[in-house]
């Protein structure tokens, strides 16, 4: 029973290491890591390299192939150079398990302890993050030997050789095995290790052996559907050609299998070292064969996979890709992107309150219908955000994190001020028929003008971050401030002139031009975020 907890643990140990590899790799270079994706998909050969190259990285064909599924997801990428890109990754993982299966533990403990002691010592910089890349290989190469280590003296069992005797000649048995061995272990990686050991033991079969391996390869696709089960149709689709890929290349294969068994056992290596090299060549053959039917696999899988009718009339958020989590600059720039929607949200809102203002009962509806809208949007980056805690982030990372709750927040209370504005002309001026002064409606126009003018600008400055246009939003600020009070003076001398429109709309016309400054506000606060981390780069110089 001990023995079986050490496998386990070992099995564990290792989906942790390439858990950590690849969150540290994405960390420190997930955007750069997208851009060569995003560019290398034009032509087949480069889609397919990347997805080698990228999965080589990252440790993970898993890891890859949710990068470009948020890609596919977002519109930016195509469904079959996406496959194509997914198809690489597949080699890429078969390569780094042949890689991984030499001697290398001697690397283990170096790896270890220069990434805990560079982790530690600066946790918040690209240093830490390369740290803890470092443990985590260190991570791999321990685990894959305590594997081989634990599954010697299990293979000696005489209930295990029973078991795995049984396993002489259905090699649709032998395959489905295999792929549950990958499922229950979440990684083809360690079913193939644990296939390798058993063969050197004499437990299995070479030719069983490499029914296995196969099997393994259908498991990750099947792990992958899996994983992708609540996800978009975009995402499933991807997921759906991965695993339909592998099918075809298992059923093309498997018939074989005994041919295969018999050509490869002649060969002077040991079944160990043959077992790792067949999944190794299996992935290439299949792949390369593969490829040039990526048109029409992603043609089936859209016609297997149909887009969801949303039938919700609610604004959902669009940018939050929850598998750029792992690389907090990309989901920073998402949760940023989000943001901007929220922004144009407002502006939405803004237009229709002016045109309450002007005397449509009709559109006060239409900004509550929008301030729905931004709530969600608000709720959505907020919950989004929480996922990538503050004080885990490197130092910029974390004042980006700060700018942009600050800036969504800020958004959402605009636009609870202007469905309070819009509810107030509606019942006070529309609803009792007392219409605003010529004078004060021409006030309360250019007030709005500005503000939509200093919405737009913030919104711009929230995303360059410029210093520039960060002065000039602040600069309108002033000017805003300045007309609002010359405003609010030119509307007590028309009550003074005995205006009776002026007197009718008194509270009211005020309470607006005080829901104004605090608009007003609220959108340029980010200048003042913006200068303030200047004048501290400053000080830091």
């Amino acid at each position: 029973m001990l023995t079986l907890l050490n496998l386990l643990s070992a099995i564990a140990l290792l989906v942790w290491g390439t858990h950590i590899v690849r969150t540290g790799i994405m960390r420190v270079y997930g955007a750069d890591l997208r851009r060569v994706l995003s560019r290398s998909i034009d032509k087949k050969p480069m889609a397919f390299m990347a997805g080698i190259g990228v999965t080589a990285l990252v440790q993970s064909s898993n890891a890859t192939t949710l990068l470009v599924t948020s890609f596919v997801a977002q519109q930016l990428v195509g469904l079959t150079p996406a496959l194509v890109v997914v198809l690489g990754a597949d080699v890429g993982t078969a390569l780094m398990a042949r890689i991984l299966t030499f001697d290398l533990s001697w690397l283990s403990p170096l790896f270890i302890f220069f990434g805990v002691v560079f982790f530690l010592g600066r946790k918040q910089t690209r240093a830490g993050q390369l740290g803890r890349t470092s443990i985590g290989l260190g991570l791999i190469l321990l685990a894959l030997q305590l594997i081989v280590e634990a599954a010697r003296p299990i293979t000696q069992a005489s209930g295990v050789q029973v078991i795995f005797s049984s396993l002489t000649g259905d090699v649709m048995l032998d395959a489905l095995i295999g792929a549950v061995f990958a499922i229950i272990s979440y990684s083809s990686l360690a079913a193939v290790l644990i296939t390798a050991t058993l063969t050197a033991t004499g437990v299995i079969s070479f030719q069983v052996a490499l029914c296995l391996v196969i099997g393994a390869n259908l498991g990750s696709g099947l792990l992958a559907m899996l994983n992708t089960s609540t996800a978009s149709a975009a995402a499933k689709r991807v997921a759906l050609g991965s695993l339909l890929f592998k099918f075809i290349g298992s059923l093309i294969v498997l018939p074989f299998v005994h041919l295969l068994a018999e050509w490869l056992d002649k060969l002077p290596v040991d079944d160990e070292e043959l077992v790792i090299f067949f999944h190794v060549f299996y992935n290439l053959v299949r792949c390369l064969v593969m490829v040039p039917f990526a048109e029409l696999m992603a043609a089936l899988c859209k016609r297997l996979i149909r887009d969801e009718a949303d039938t919700e009339q609610r604004l959902k958020p669009k940018h939050l890709d929850s598998s750029a989590l792992d690389t907090p600059a990309l989901a920073l720039a998402n949760a940023a992107r989000e943001t901007l929607r929220m922004g144009d949200v407002l502006e939405q809102m803004l237009a229709s309150f002016n045109k309450v203002v002007h005397g449509a009962p009709r559109e006060e509806r239409e900004v509550r219908r929008l301030d729905d809208d931004a709530d969600v949007l608000y709720t959505a980056i907020k919950l989004y955000l929480a996922q990538m805690p503050k004080e885990d982030l490197p130092e910029e990372d974390s004042r980006r994190w700060a700018e942009i709750i600050e800036m969504a927040l800020n958004l959402e209370q605009a636009g609870d001020i202007i469905e309070r504005m819009s509810g107030d002309v509606a019942d006070k001026s529309l609803a009792t028929q007392r219409p605003f002064s010529a004078e004060g409606l021409q006030e309360l126009e250019a007030l709005q003008e500005q503000l939509l003018n200093n919405l737009r600008l913030s919104l711009s400055v929230f995303l360059s971050r410029d210093v520039t246009s960060a002065k000039r939003l602040r600069r309108a600020k002033h000017r805003f401030r300045i007309t609002n009070r010359r405003y609010s003076h030119a509307h007590v001398d028309r009550l003074h002139q005995q205006n009776v429109q002026s007197i009718e709309t008194s509270s009211l016309h005020l309470g607006l031009l005080g829901d104004m400054k605090r608009l007003n506000s609220l959108f340029c606060a980010v200048a003042y975020s913006v200068l303030e981390q200047v004048d501290d780069d400053r000080e830091d110089e």
